[in-house]
């Protein structure tokens, strides 16, 4: 079996400070206000296409929107004090130790992953890692998924794609794999059933009994 991962609100806890992060890029361009739960359903949206996503019905610039969130990321980042979810770490190595395939699909930028993974002392775990600037179309579109397929030759009926949003769900499927939800990360209940994932588990863990 193979296993396709999203990274933030799947692998890593980093919802602190990107929702800060959000916040801060919102009141620094004097945009309305949004919600905790509408800032986290831009957790998974490319940087790039987050500022439409957010506020669909306003005139504003995506690159002024992703600019000015990646500034304020580098300067909250700093204090920031982010972990892997319970029970990835010894998961993953499991997994890796019965020869199972591991990548990830994200909508962070390649070099952000990499310094994620080194941290982690994961970054040789995995025989692809694709970002937000790998691809030309970002999730829920499923070309992060098949991108992976294609390189490495797997097959779509053998590979798991994992997420804790409805855009992770939705590339999987789009992509032919099976999918699974984690219920634990950024994205609400309600919108991970409605995007149908084949499986839905509360802990990471259990993903290894799948």
């Amino acid at each position: 079996m193979n296993y396709i991962f999203d990274f933030d609100g799947t692998l890593m806890d980093t919802s602190g400070v990107i929702l800060a992060t959000i916040k801060a890029t919102i009141k620094e361009m004097g945009l309305p206000e949004k919600t905790e739960e509408e800032c986290r359903s831009i957790i998974g949206i490319r940087t790039d296409e987050a500022g439409k996503y957010l506020y669909p019905d306003l005139d504003i610039s995506n690159a002024d929107f992703a600019r000015t969130f990646r500034a304020n990321y580098e300067r909250l980042k700093k204090g920031a004090h982010e972990n892997a979810f319970p029970g990835v770490i010894e998961t993953l190595g499991e997994l890796r130790a019965a020869g199972c395939g591991l990548a990830i699909a994200s909508s962070r930028r390649l070099a952000s992953l990499n310094d994620y993974l080194t941290g982690l002392g994961i970054d040789n775990w995995f025989a692809m890692v694709v970002g937000a600037d790998n691809v030309s179309k970002g999730k829920p579109d499923p070309e992060p998924v098949l991108t992976i397929l294609k390189a490495l030759g797997w097959e779509a009926a053998d590979t798991l794609v994992v997420g804790d949003a409805d855009v992770d769900i939705l590339m999987g499927n789009g992509a032919g794999c099976k999918t699974c939800a984690v219920t634990y990360g950024n994205g609400s209940i309600n919108s991970l059933k409605a995007a149908s994932p084949d499986y839905m588990v509360s802990d990471f863990r259990s993903i290894a009994e799948l």
